[in-house]
């Protein structure tokens, strides 16, 4: 037996500043039975868990110039049951394990569809099945795995993380807005 099978449609916090992203998924989820609330900013997202305790949480990483990490904190903070799945077009081994620290139940890279979603909104365990890759990370990674590395140890402050790596804040925020390479 699911939480859905136990819930007549349980809360999911949807926060994502994509708005088509957001109405798609919403739709999508509903016809999944979740009562799904939107937010498009940090605060909003939180005022909306403060109104209605979610139940469930979809949070993407990057939320306009916000953390999701901080709200991922904040829906931990009202209630430690809360299952939340960061979502993020940046995907980071920094970042993934931040989350995780901080109390998302699993983390995903865009593009996801809601099947996937839900999964991981209801996977309890690891998989000891994952494959592990035999190649090493690229160099172009590994600088990106450096950098958001070094921008959590600094909160999120691109400039005392651009000071740390001893790099000028604008080209910082170039590499940070670059989509990551694969591997």
């Amino acid at each position: 037996m699911t939480a859905i099978d136990t819930l007549d449609n349980p809360r999911l916090l949807l926060v994502d500043d994509d708005r088509t992203f957001c109405m798609v998924l919403k739709s999508a989820l509903e016809k999944r039975h979740y009562d799904v609330l939107v937010a498009h900013d940090v605060a909003a997202g939180m005022s909306l868990a403060e109104q209605n305790l979610p139940e469930y949480a979809v949070i993407d990483l990057r939320i306009g110039l916000e953390s999701g990490l901080e709200l991922v904190k904040k829906l931990i903070s009202l209630d430690d049951n809360t299952r939340i799945v960061m979502l993020t077009g940046f995907a980071s081994i920094a970042t993934a394990v931040e989350s995780i620290k901080l109390g998302a139940t699993h983390y995903l890279t865009k593009p996801a569809n809601a099947d996937e979603i839900v999964a991981a909104l209801l996977k309890n365990e690891g998989d000891t099945s994952t494959t592990i890759s035999d190649a090493p990370l690229s160099v172009k990674r590994l600088e990106w795995e450096h950098l958001q590395k070094v921008l959590m140890q600094h909160d999120g402050n691109v400039s005392a993380a651009a000071r740390a790596l001893n790099m000028h804040r604008r080209s910082l925020q170039r590499k940070l807005e670059k989509r990551p390479v694969s591997s």
